[in-house]
């Protein structure tokens, strides 16, 4: 059954509403639940622990749990709402996203009170998942009566996407895919613009719709003489259609806490967060100094040198943004290569930064024409100790997946995965194969 589109003036009226009042949490901040919480994350922070410890920030929405028993001054709003969306045929959930301000630390002792609101419900909204609206609650957290902090979750209330035996499990249709550019982007025409349907796909971001079009031309050669370039017309249809069925590679979430990172790497440095209070180097990028808590920091550029200090080997279960070539993964046993940085087919899945077996394409060459995958081949996931002291996790490429050891020395190398998105990968230095 399809859902029930709702009037979006229908949902607004739940925004503001009240979901909890003056809430209070059903402990006190303390230290065991600190400790058993730094043991279960791997935190060995000492500002977490002794006479003048605080809580880890990231501790800010626990204390405010309700556990099995749940908190009996909830307000029956957030159900009303989710119940008209599940009579309206959107009847599944999934958590998108979060995010937390901090305003002072917790500290043992301290009282935990809070109030909570419908910040805000989408207009409807396509996503790879499917149709539904997102639904984002605001908790703002005092502790003493002062205000410490403020939660925000997100999540996407829809109608599972209708999958059958035409389609592929992106919902994409087969017969389209490769010709349609909004087929094979996989969604709406909004998807990958609007950042809460980014959380449920990619989309069109980056595309250009004249480069599409240039595409979906057959060749002159090869609309009046199938054989010009030893392949029919047919068979460079299917090519492109097996191109286009490939799942696109998952984003990352860029937030306000490592916008910078991301621009560094688009401009091809790998930055380093340092605290300009104690001068300790941490990554990946956090708001504030884990050694002595303050907020400000400057970057420092890595060199790109640095070794395997530790690695996995990605072998099952396959996931399609993810998958190797069975021909590229034979061809790399010949030698390691450099990662193909263009790409001219739109349709395509560009190289991936899990890919170990890309190969070279230079500014005024002609790129290889991505091959459909057969099979999935395994990759090295390594977490790389850069010559800075600190270590970031990416792929180890240049040679094959069994050929990766710890203390394998790596350069830094950045592998364009779409047209207008690139990764840090860590390329074996020459003569550091194990």
């Amino acid at each position: 059954m399809s859902p029930v589109q709702l009037g979006h003036e229908q949902l607004k009226v739940y925004e503001g509403r009240s979901t909890s009042a003056a809430g209070v949490g059903k402990d006190l901040v303390n230290e065991p639940m600190i400790r058993q919480w730094c043991e279960a994350v791997g935190d060995t922070n000492p500002a977490y622990r002794g006479p003048d410890a605080i809580a880890p920030p990231t501790m800010l929405q626990a204390w405010t749990m309700g556990g099995l028993s749940g908190h009996a001054d909830r307000s029956g709003a957030y159900d009303e709402l989710s119940g008209l969306l599940d009579d309206a045929g959107y009847t599944s959930i999934v958590a998108t996203d979060c995010e937390q301000e901090y305003l002072r630390p917790l500290r043992p002792g301290d009282r935990i009170t809070f109030d909570a609101v419908i910040e805000s419900v989408s207009e409807r909204k396509t996503t790879k998942l499917g149709t539904g609206h997102f639904i984002t609650t605001r908790m703002d957290i005092r502790a003493n009566g002062e205000p410490a902090g403020t939660h925000r979750f997100r999540v996407l209330k829809y109608a599972p996407a209708v999958r059958n035996s035409g389609t592929e499990a992106g919902g994409r249709d087969l017969g389209t895919a490769g010709r349609n550019p909004e087929a094979a982007a996989g969604g709406s025409e909004t998807a990958g613009r609007d950042p809460e349907t980014a959380a449920g796909l990619p989309g069109r971001a980056g595309r250009n719709p004249e480069t599409a079009k240039a595409d979906e031309r057959p060749s002159e050669a090869g609309e009046r003489f199938p054989e010009a370039d030893g392949r029919s017309q047919a068979s460079r249809r299917a090519e492109g259609s097996g191109r286009a069925a490939r799942a696109r590679r998952p984003r990352p979430v860029v937030n306000r806490d490592n916008v910078g990172f991301w621009e560094g790497v688009a401009g091809h440095r790998l930055l380093i967060q340092r605290c300009t209070g104690c001068r300790t180097l941490r990554f990946p990028w956090l708001p504030g100094c884990n050694a002595c808590g303050a907020p400000d920091w400057d970057t420092v550029e890595a060199s790109g040198a640095g070794t395997v200090f530790s690695y996995v080997v990605m072998h099952h279960p396959p996931f399609p943004a993810f998958t190797v070539p069975e021909s590229d993964a034979d061809a790399d046993a010949a030698g390691p290569h450099v990662p193909d940085t263009r790409t001219d087919d739109p349709h395509a899945t560009a190289p991936q930064a899990v890919d170990p077996h890309a190969s070279m394409a230079g500014p005024d060459t002609e790129a290889p024409a991505p091959r459909t995958p057969t099979g999935s081949s395994p990759y090295a996931v390594g977490l790389i100790e850069l010559a800075e002291g600190v270590r970031i996790v990416s792929n180890v490429i240049g040679v094959p997946y069994d050929k990766v050891r710890i203390g394998m020395p790596v350069r830094l190398a950045f592998l364009r995965v779409e047209e207008e998105w690139e990764l840090p990968v860590f390329r074996a230095a020459e003569g550091g194969e194990g």
